[in-house]
């Protein structure tokens, strides 16, 4: 059977957008890798604050399973709210879907309504799907108890925020990954003065990539301060 295609282009995948590049839950990780290839069925509700890295870990996923020969989607519910019926359409004949964003409709019965309609569709077709969100499963965020039930029933994992050592790993394993070394003086200075969100982290990782590259330059602590003192 035919399903329509999201209306949604992803990003091409970086060189640190993988599982392996991921510093936090280990636990997590492992599941997220099974349930790409298809070696393990549960669903999964991943949970932790902003900036945790619940966006990383599922366009990981998609470009894992997409590597395996899935037929996988990613579903960024920021993006579908008020439209999320029309959205999921025959979405649940996918093999996986990763449902992103899910606070993004706490606001709309409507949204909510779908995603459980959608929900009992994926299960009845023998599809997979991956939630993230904020928040756990609660009617104080969505307040339609039938939603809350099937979100409750996933098996849950937890995403801190990264403390100063793992914040160091994630340095250094990115920029490993990007061909770049951070000396000791150069990640004091950083976990100094950037906080401990993925996307900071991350973006700030970009930059000091782009810079090193336009400057033909190894990364120095001049180099690094230079570019977090212009933000």
């Amino acid at each position: 059977m035919t399903h329509p295609q999201l209306p949604l282009r992803l990003p091409p995948v970086a060189p640190d957008q993988h599982l392996a590049a991921f510093v936090g839950s280990e636990a997590a990780c492992h599941l997220l890798a099974a349930a790409a290839r298809g070696e393990h069925d549960d669903w999964l509700y991943l949970c932790g604050p902003a900036g945790s890295g619940k966006t990383h870990l599922l366009l990981a996923v998609v470009a894992e399973a997409q590597a395996a020969g899935r037929d996988v989607r990613y579903l960024p519910l920021n993006v579908f709210a008020g439209s999320l019926d029309m959205a999921l359409q025959g979405q649940e004949h996918s093999n996986l879907v990763c449902v992103d964003a899910l606070d993004a409709i706490a606001g709309s019965m409507a949204d909510q309504e779908a995603l459980f309609h959608f929900h009992n569709r994926a299960r009845a077709a023998g599809s997979q799907l991956i939630y993230a969100a904020r928040a756990v499963p609660s009617v104080d965020v969505w307040p339609l108890p039938d939603l809350v039930s099937r979100l409750s029933q996933c098996s849950r994992a937890y995403l801190p925020l990264l403390d100063d050592e793992g914040r160091r790993e994630l340095l250094q394993r990115r920029a490993a990954l990007r061909g770049m070394v951070l000396e000791p003086v150069v990640l004091d200075y950083v976990l100094r003065r950037v906080g401990r969100d993925l996307a900071s982290l991350t973006e700030l990782i970009n930059r000091i990539d782009r810079a090193s590259l336009a400057a033909k330059r190894r990364v120095t602590l001049p180099l690094v301060r230079a570019i977090i003192e212009q933000t």
